[in-house]
Formats: C-alpha cells, sequence, structure tokens
C-alpha cells in the first residue's frame, strides 16, 4: 500500500475568515499607500486629475505581478526571474516614494506635539506598500489551498477501497437483501482469506498443475460444495478445482461460471417451487 503526504484541508469557516481578513489587510494598506503616491504624483507635477490614476500603476503592478509569480511557479528561470525583478522595481519604488513623502513632510512641519526624525517616519511609511505585498501574497496562498466542507468518513472510504470487485457496486442504493448479505460476506472472507495467504505462483512450490478449461470449471462447480444459503461459492469452486490437481485460472473466469452456475440452481428451484 502506497501513501502520498498531503495538506491537510483547511475547514471552510476558517479558511473564509482568513480570506476576509487577509482581503481587508491589503485594502487599508493600499488606501494609505495610495495618499502618499497620489501626493507624490502631485508634487511631480502630473496633471491632477491623473494623480489618482498614479498610485494603481505602481502597486496595481506589484499585486498583479506577485500573482504572476504564483502562476509561473513551473516556468524556467529566466521568465521568472525576469517577472521578479519587475515585481521588486515597483515594490522598491513604491516604498521610496512613501518613505520620501513622509520624509519630507516631516521636515517641513514640526508639531508641537510628538515629533519623530526622519528615519522612524520613513520606516513607518514603508510598512504600507510592504503590507500590500505581503497580504495579496497571502491571499493568493490560502486560495490555493484546499478547504473542505464536513469531515470525510474515511472508515467508509477505506472499506470501500478494499472490497472485492464483484462486490462494489452493490454497496450503493437499496437495500440489502438476505442474498446479498450472504454475498457480501463471502466475498468479505475470500478477500480477507487473499490478504493472509496470498496465492503463489505454482512454479514456487516446484508443480506444473495443468489449467483447467472451461468445460472442466464448470463441471467441477457443479459438484462443488454450496456456500451459505445455498449460494455458489466460487471460494468451493476454487477449492474443488484445486482438489482435481487442476489451477483455477483467472477470478474473472471463476466469476463467470460461478454467474452460470447460481442462475442454472435458481432456475432450477423456481422449477421446483411451481
Amino acid at each position: 500500500m502506497t501513501t502520498t503526504a498531503r495538506t491537510a484541508p483547511v475547514p471552510v469557516p476558517l479558511a473564509l475568515a482568513i480570506r476576509v481578513g487577509v482581503a481587508l489587510l491589503a485594502l487599508a494598506a493600499f488606501a494609505l499607500s495610495y495618499d502618499a503616491l497620489r501626493q507624490m504624483a502631485a508634487a511631480s507635477h502630473i496633471y491632477w486629475r491623473l494623480t489618482y490614476v498614479f498610485p494603481l500603476v505602481i502597486d496595481g503592478f506589484i499585486a498583479i505581478g506577485i500573482g504572476a509569480l504564483l502562476v509561473l511557479r513551473s516556468a524556467p528561470l529566466k521568465p521568472r526571474l525576469y517577472v521578479s525583478a519587475l515585481v521588486g522595481i515597483a515594490t522598491v519604488t513604491s516604498i521610496w516614494a512613501n518613505v520620501l513623502h513622509a520624509i519630507r513632510l516631516n521636515q517641513q512641519t514640526r508639531p508641537a506635539g510628538l515629533a519623530l526624525d526622519d528615519i522612524t517616519v520613513g520606516a513607518i511609511s514603508a510598512i504600507a506598500p510592504l503590507a500590500l505585498a505581503g497580504a495579496v501574497h497571502l491571499y493568493l496562498l490560502v486560495q490555493r489551498h484546499p478547504t473542505h466542507a464536513e469531515p470525510r468518513d474515511e472508515g467508509r472510504h477505506i472499506t470501500a477501497a478494499a472490497a472485492p470487485e464483484g462486490g462494489a457496486a452493490s454497496a450503493t442504493t437499496e437495500p440489502p437483501s438476505d442474498n446479498n448479505v450472504a454475498e457480501q460476506a463471502e466475498e468479505a472472507e475470500q478477500a480477507a482469506e487473499q490478504v493472509a495467504q496470498p496465492e503463489e505462483p505454482s512454479a514456487r512450490h516446484g508443480d506444473q498443475q495443468p489449467m483447467a478449461t472451461w468445460e472442466q470449471v464448470v463441471e467441477i462447480g457443479r459438484i462443488a460444495p454450496l456456500g451459505r444459503n445455498g449460494r455458489v461459492s466460487r471460494r468451493h469452486m476454487e477449492t474443488a478445482i484445486r482438489d482435481k490437481g487442476l489451477r483455477p485460472g483467472r477470478r474473472e473466469r471463476l466469476e463467470k461460471a460461478k454467474a452460470l452456475l447460481q442462475a442454472e440452481c435458481d432456475q432450477s428451484s423456481a422449477g421446483v417451487s411451481v
């Protein structure tokens, strides 16, 4: 049995709360950086109606660039380096503009209350663009993370995966009858025996038993003991064939022979009852 390591899915309410919180954080950081960048655009003598668009060019490019980096995570190195350089330039530009804006205002205005030096003011103003880039990155990572609405019934999935092929379709909608219960019990026994005692190649025991033909399988199956509730048993058929010094062959052929013999038994039972 092979197992693969998977990331545990996050519950939907928690994932939704994280996404909303990160989105609000990104909006707040964008608003703070937007005000500083707009004033820097106005100080750069950009047309006053276009000063409201200037912050979107810088901070918007940062958000789009981070999303592009996640999309191109499996791309060749050169495209990823190119996009990383563009995102880095946009981030540095936004930080530089925010820091310069704060320092120049701090030099021109001397409040009567708390006064901060230029380095502290510049460091505080750099938080907004950094928080914007980090919030966008966090949101995209959370968006890609799997979520689930309710716990899964792992026991039922494991049982369904371990069930034999013949009984996989009977565990669906209809309530099981007595015959279905008997068949399922027999299939479970056969699956347990196959797990406990796996079939080994005949060459390992040094014998060369011939393969039973289809006619021999059906003929021996007719005289083999029946299983539970008078149903044809594939396990008993296989044992009887081996007792004759023959190999039963593939399971699919035994299942077909079992179905044929069971149909004969059902017809004979119906004739007797009539």
